[in-house]
């Protein structure tokens, strides 16, 4: 029996064999088995509560944080469309966002209200990810501004989750990884609205200056390391950032494949343009390898890798 055959009636769509490479930001990738396009907040949880519970599901964004691996994704890949985009402001100030609106446009449409959200402006990506991920940059995090948000459980309950609920930490969240956020409130500080935009454009101008912004990449490629003594001492614990351990092992601009970690900013990896995710995937492999081998550092991805490998890489 097919996977469709196996899946409950819905009022969005289902897509069979669908090419993920197209909806990836790094345009690589398998097919998932099935994209489903929920029409509405009820049409996800009746799809959740009806699904069998030893088909997996992937809720996916942008992909904008995220390697799909070559051989493409089993089970059902959840996909928020246009209707689940909204931006309203509240009575309170705050404001209300669908969870595929992208965090530029959210920043956007909230400086023209008078709603700092400005260091939403450099983050790739859509906002159901960047509250998973505590997305942030510049020292301004989504545990900052989160007030709350609606999601559906891999059970199809429809549940609000506050802060207390999220586990924030650095560059993640407790959120299970089969719950889809739908909608969120975010709360920022009143500014006036042309102070934003030239908080914005300002943050772009400095993000351009030190990031290749023009590449084929997912921003951050490891997580900056914890602190790290080099003599096992208290006393000399020092804060690292994953460029420099990098450029440390003699990796700056190092290549595999189609795939490069920037000549620019050595902890981004890009895709020069013929790149396959194996070749992404196993340059952060080779860069983790050297920078153990370097400095005895262990960095840990940011970047999600999900999916399955070929049979031959």
């Amino acid at each position: 029996m097919s996977l469709l055959a196996r899946l409950p009636e819905v009022e969005g769509t289902y897509t069979e064999n669908r090419d993920m490479s197209a909806l990836s930001w790094l345009r690589t990738g398998g097919p998932a088995e099935v994209l489903f396009q929920p029409k509405h907040m009820a049409d996800l949880a009746a799809f959740m509560k009806g699904l069998p519970e030893d088909i997996p599901v992937l809720p996916v964004g942008v992909c904008s944080n995220m390697i799909i691996r070559d051989g493409g994704i089993r089970g059902v890949v959840i996909r928020l469309g246009r209707l689940f985009n909204g931006f309203e402001v509240m009575a309170n100030g705050n404001v209300r966002v669908g969870a595929s609106a992208l965090d530029a446009h959210v920043a956007r449409k909230a400086a023209d209200a008078g709603i700092d959200l400005a260091f939403l402006r450099t983050i790739p990506g859509a906002i159901g990810g960047a509250i998973k991920m505590n997305a942030g940059c510049y020292g301004d995090y989504m545990v900052d501004v989160f007030v709350s948000a609606t999601a559906v459980t891999r059970a199809g309950d429809i549940v609000t989750l506050r802060p207390q609920d999220m586990g924030f930490s650095y560059r993640s969240s407790a959120l299970p990884d089969d719950s889809v956020i739908v909608q969120a409130v975010l709360s920022g500080p009143a500014a006036a609205p042309e102070a934003i935009h030239a908080k914005m454009e300002a943050a772009l101008a400095r993000r351009a200056e030190s990031q290749p912004v023009k590449a084929r990449s997912c921003g951050s490629t490891f997580r900056n390391p914890a602190g790290f003594s080099s003599t096992g001492r208290a006393d000399d614990v020092h804060d690292l950032k994953a460029w420099k351990v990098i450029e440390d092992a003699g990796l700056r601009g190092a290549r595999l494949g189609g795939a490069q970690m920037s000549e620019m900013h050595p902890n981004f990896l890009i895709n020069t343009g013929d790149a396959t995710s194996a070749d992404l995937e196993n340059l952060g492999e080779l860069v983790r390898k050297k920078v153990s081998q370097n400095s005895g550092i262990t960095l840990e991805w940011e970047i999600m890798r999900v999916g399955e490998k070929p049979d031959r890489e």
